[in-house]
C-alpha cells in the first residue's frame, strides 16, 4: 500500500463525548484498519463519563453505518459511509431547520425527480481519475471506500470529522487515497456552515484528474429550490452577477442557489477558497438542482481541446481543495453572501 501523510489529531473532544466515542471504537471498522482513536480512551481517566453533551454545541453520535451530526440538539446531517458507492451526507438540514437536499434515491418526497441516482445529497467525487469513473454508479464505475476515521471532535463551538478513504477501481485496484475533513458550525443569525477540505493523494502512482464536467464538490438540492421543473421556484447567482442557467460553466469565487422549501426561503452558497488550485473554479451548476464546483472540466465549460483541464499529481504528492457550504435563510441579498465570502477568505 502506498504511503500517505499523517493527519495531526487536535484531541478536541468534550468530556461528555467520551463514552460515546469509546463505544465507537468497538463498533466501526469490522475487520478493516483499527480506528485510530486510542487517545479517547486515554482521556477517560479523570474526565468523568457524563452521559451526553449539553444541547448547545455540536454532537457526533455513532449509528450503524453512519455518524449523526447534531447542532444545538437538532439534526444537521448524517454522514453515511458503509455499503455505499461513496461517503455522503444525507439528509442535510440547513437554516431554520429546513432540509435542503433531494431525498431520492435514499427516500422520496412528492415533486422530486428520479434522475441521476448518483446525486446523493452532498458528496465529493470525480468522473475521471486515471481514466476511472468515480462520479457515476454504473457497472463500470469505481467506489470510494471508507477505511478509518482519523479524528472526531465535538465541542460547544464546532464539530469535526476527518476520514481516510481509498478510491477503488472497478477491477478492485486502489487508484488513490484521500483525506476529507468536515467541520460544522452554527453562525450568528441562524445560518450553518460546513467546511469541506479534500486532500487527494497519489499514494499508488501518478494521478491524472481528468478533464470532464462530471464532478466534483457537489450537492443536489430540494425540488422547489430548482430554477427549472414543475415545482421549481429557485434562483442562482454567482459572484460575478451572472444568474440562472447562465452560471453553468462560468468561473466565479462563489455561487448561491436559493428558493422556498416548506414555505420558507432558504439557500446554499458554496465558496471556493483562494488557496485552491485553479481558483476561481468553474461551476457545474444546473437549473434542475445539481450544484457543483469543478476545477477540471475546461473542455466542456469553455469548448477547449479535450484534456485541457487535466490536473496531474505526481506519485507520492497530494493536492488539497477547500470549500465552505453556507446554509442561510432568505435570498441572496438578505444573506449578504459577498460579506460572508470575505470572512471565509480570512479563515484558516
Amino acid at each position: 500500500m502506498g504511503r500517505f501523510p499523517e493527519v495531526r489529531s487536535e484531541r478536541v473532544i468534550g468530556s461528555k463525548r467520551i463514552k460515546e466515542l469509546s463505544l465507537f471504537r468497538r463498533s466501526v471498522n469490522k475487520g478493516a484498519m483499527r480506528l485510530r482513536m486510542g487517545f479517547v480512551l486515554g482521556l477517560v481517566v479523570g474526565a468523568g463519563l457524563a452521559a451526553y453533551p449539553v444541547e448547545r454545541g455540536v454532537k457526533i453520535a455513532t449509528e450503524p453505518g453512519q455518524l449523526r451530526i447534531e447542532i444545538d440538539g437538532e439534526l444537521f446531517a448524517n454522514y453515511r459511509y458503509e455499503q455505499v458507492s461513496r461517503p455522503f451526507l444525507y439528509p442535510v438540514v440547513g437554516a431554520a431547520g429546513i432540509p435542503v437536499t433531494r431525498n431520492w434515491p435514499m427516500g422520496f418526497k412528492e415533486g422530486e425527480a428520479k434522475d441521476h441516482p448518483h446525486h446523493r445529497s452532498l458528496w465529493y467525487a470525480h468522473g475521471s481519475i486515471n481514466g476511472h469513473d468515480f462520479w457515476s454508479e454504473s457497472d463500470r464505475a469505481g467506489k470510494t471506500r471508507h477505511v478509518e476515521f482519523r479524528e472526531l471532535a465535538a465541542t460547544s463551538e464546532y464539530g469535526r470529522i476527518v476520514a481516510f478513504n481509498e478510491l477503488v477501481a472497478n477491477d478492485g485496484s486502489v487508484v488513490a487515497t484521500d483525506i476529507r475533513s468536515m467541520t460544522f458550525r452554527n453562525v450568528p443569525g441562524g445560518a450553518r456552515t460546513l467546511d469541506f477540505e479534500i486532500t487527494i493523494i497519489a499514494s499508488h502512482g501518478r494521478l491524472t484528474l481528468g478533464d470532464t464536467k462530471e464532478g466534483s464538490m457537489a450537492i443536489r438540492l430540494a425540488p422547489t429550490m430548482r430554477v427549472e421543473g414543475p415545482v421549481a421556484e429557485g434562483q442562482i447567482i454567482n459572484s460575478r452577477g451572472i444568474t440562472g442557467g447562465a452560471t453553468w460553466g462560468k468561473r466565479a469565487e462563489w455561487v448561491d442557489y436559493f428558493g422556498p422549501v416548506d414555505g420558507r426561503m432558504v439557500g446554499v452558497a458554496i465558496f471556493d477558497h483562494p488557496s485552491n488550485p485553479r481558483h476561481p473554479t468553474w461551476w457545474h451548476v444546473r437549473k434542475y438542482g445539481l450544484f457543483a464546483a469543478n476545477p477540471f472540466g475546461v473542455h466542456n465549460f469553455e469548448g477547449k481541446e479535450r484534456g485541457t483541464g487535466d490536473y496531474v499529481v505526481e506519485e507520492g504528492k497530494s493536492v488539497t481543495w477547500k470549500y465552505r457550504f453556507y446554509f442561510h435563510e432568505g435570498g441572496h441579498d438578505a444573506a449578504d453572501i459577498a460579506t460572508q465570502y470575505e470572512a471565509f477568505k480570512q479563515a484558516e
